[in-house]
């Protein structure tokens, strides 16, 4: 109604309508909205195209394209990413490092044969929630996301020397996801039912000097003990689904990842004594957030709520909505799915019962594995890391936490470099 008035006064001028009765300063305010949004999606727009293009992004026929995809342009896509969760987290960063330098070791101080694994479950404001956050965000070169719904997080602690082996965070998984419904065969009416009997490993790995001896593959296994699944089943049980508010029954029937660079030398092959402990189930389809800065996504929110769309920012408005949001935005913007990354992870499932399928597809009580840590650590000891300390070149093996502590110092300064650039 406004612009139809707006209308019949630029083409009238001052002429008298008295029955036509509104009010000036809504128009005006209309108009100043408009202009404000407009010149909002026009900064935006570019703010967009540096971002991606800055990852080595091409802009084509307003979709962004990547070229000759290899594990090291990979890298290089989250290294910005990666870089700005830094920033963020600098201060925390830089006053933990001594505390988390006091439990390393140096890599000629293990002992491979005594590594005596022990699950902690991390609580809040522990020194394993410090010690969580810290590797978290040092450690990884695929940027850490935001947990959402259900979490656990575990360190892998070594009681023998007192240090770290690596890390498990686990959190609710998206709820559709074509390849594993694929490989699971669920029936779209049970599909909520059975996913939230699952969780999605979001880290999952080795800290050195650990890495260095095949630790991925011990962490990975000991993720599939009885331990764990028994963890999840005590913390959750008769707890209620936030959205549905329904009890749904506290078994964690699997555990799906995904692997960085393509198909992952960590879980090919992983097995425990004649079975397998993962499957590899195909590649995603090339759609997530990272390839968003934190900084960028807050804008396009922003964008949105100006624009009168509705955002969430609470659980239920987790990994899912976020993608939603990022396309949406890109949208309004001019672009052609936003949230299309071009990166197809590798996909892998960590069944925990030995009838997984008749399970989903036929209702039978689940027949759980038995795997105990003790077991998993000796199977691996034997497998794996005795013989990388006998058969692999030495100087691969060597891992010393000063010259990485040195390393690191290095990275936080060039974050601080790249955004109080940007943000000058």
């Amino acid at each position: 109604m406004i612009d139809k008035r707006l209308n019949i006064i630029d083409s009238c001028g001052n002429m008298d309508f008295p029955d036509l009765e509104f009010d000036q300063s809504e128009v005006n305010q209309q108009v100043d909205a408009e202009s404000i949004l407009a010149t909002t999606a026009s900064t935006l727009k570019d703010e967009v195209i540096r971002a991606l293009c800055l990852q080595g992004y091409t802009l084509t026929d307003n979709s962004f394209h990547l070229s000759d995809i290899d594990k090291e342009k990979i890298r290089s896509l989250h290294s910005r990413a990666r870089l700005e969760r830094i920033y963020r987290h600098i201060k925390f960063m830089e006053s933990k490092a001594d505390f988390a330098q006091k439990y390393m070791l140096n890599s000629d101080e293990l002992e491979v044969d005594k590594i005596a694994p022990r699950i902690i479950e991390v609580r809040a404001n522990s020194k394993y929630a410090k010690l969580f956050q810290w590797w978290n965000l040092v450690w990884w070169s695929l940027p850490c996301e935001r947990a959402y719904g259900r979490q656990m997080r575990f360190v892998i602690w070594d009681d023998y020397h007192n240090a770290p082996i690596g890390l498990v965070g686990l959190q609710s998984p998206i709820l559709k996801w074509k390849v594993r419904d694929d490989f699971l065969g669920i029936d779209s009416e049970k599909r909520d039912y059975w996913i939230n009997q699952s969780m999605n490993a979001q880290r999952l790995g080795s800290l050195p000097p650990y890495n260095k001896f095949l630790g991925g593959k011990l962490v990975s296994m000991l993720m599939s003990c009885d331990e764990i699944r028994k963890r999840y089943q005590d913390k959750y049980d008769k707890r209620e689904t936030l959205l549905i508010k329904r009890v749904i029954p506290s078994n964690l029937l699997f555990i799906t990842t995904t692997g960085a660079y393509g198909k992952s030398s960590v879980y090919n092959r992983l097995r425990f004594k004649d079975s397998r402990i993962c499957e590899f189930i195909g590649y995603t389809n090339g759609s997530g957030s990272f390839h968003i800065p934190d900084t960028l996504y807050e804008s396009l929110m922003n964008y949105l709520s100006l624009a009168g769309i509705k955002v969430g920012r609470y659980f239920g408005s987790g990994p899912s909505v976020k993608i939603k949001n990022i396309d949406r935005s890109m949208r309004l913007l001019g672009f052609k799915k936003g949230s299309n990354h071009g990166i197809k992870r590798a996909s892998y499932i960590f069944p925990l019962v030995d009838n997984l399928h008749a399970v989903l597809q036929k209702d039978e009580n689940p027949i759980w594995k038995q795997r105990s840590i003790d077991e998993l650590t000796e199977f691996w000891k034997q497998r794996w890391a005795v013989k990388r300390t006998g058969d692999y070149p030495k100087e691969n093996l060597v891992f010393k936490k000063d010259e990485f502590m040195l390393e690191a110092r290095k990275e936080w300064e060039q974050s601080k470099t790249l955004f109080e650039i940007d943000r000058s």
